[in-house]
């Protein structure tokens, strides 16, 4: 976690964190970097946030997020292999749920919260939409 957050503390080019991303908690800020690459993301731990104790399959999960199958599929084996979902096979479906870790469940938290607040979510989505160029 200690590399994360110092490099949160850098912009992906070595520089120091411009005026946007400034003022953010570096370890919310290593998060953001680290598990938040998407907008389905985004709606992916909300929904984790929301229903913690969760278990279903890609295609119902995307139903309740109002996303592409295919894309959440995508993400939740992304978010699986980072280490904040757990998959299992069941009957041959594979059913995602939230990580026992408590400290996943820690930085989810205050990851929604802090959307609670428009000047971090401006942040967020800046850093989202930069990803994606």
């Amino acid at each position: 976690m200690e590399d994360r957050v110092k490099q949160a503390e850098q912009e992906e080019h070595g520089e120091p964190i411009g005026r946007l991303m400034a003022g953010v908690d570096p370890e919310l800020l290593a998060f953001l970097r680290a598990q938040v690459d998407s907008f389905t993301k985004w709606d992916l731990l909300h929904f984790f946030y929301e229903n913690p104790h969760a278990a279903d399959t890609a295609g119902n999960i995307a139903l309740y997020i109002g996303r592409n199958s295919a894309n959440v599929e995508a993400d939740l084996d992304d978010l699986a292999k980072r280490g904040v979902l757990t998959v299992r096979h069941l009957g041959g479906m594979r059913v995602y749920s939230l990580s026992s870790d408590p400290v996943i469940w820690e930085q989810i938290r205050r990851f929604i919260q802090a959307c609670g607040d428009r000047e971090f979510r401006v942040k967020a989505i800046y850093h989202i939409v930069r990803g994606m160029r």
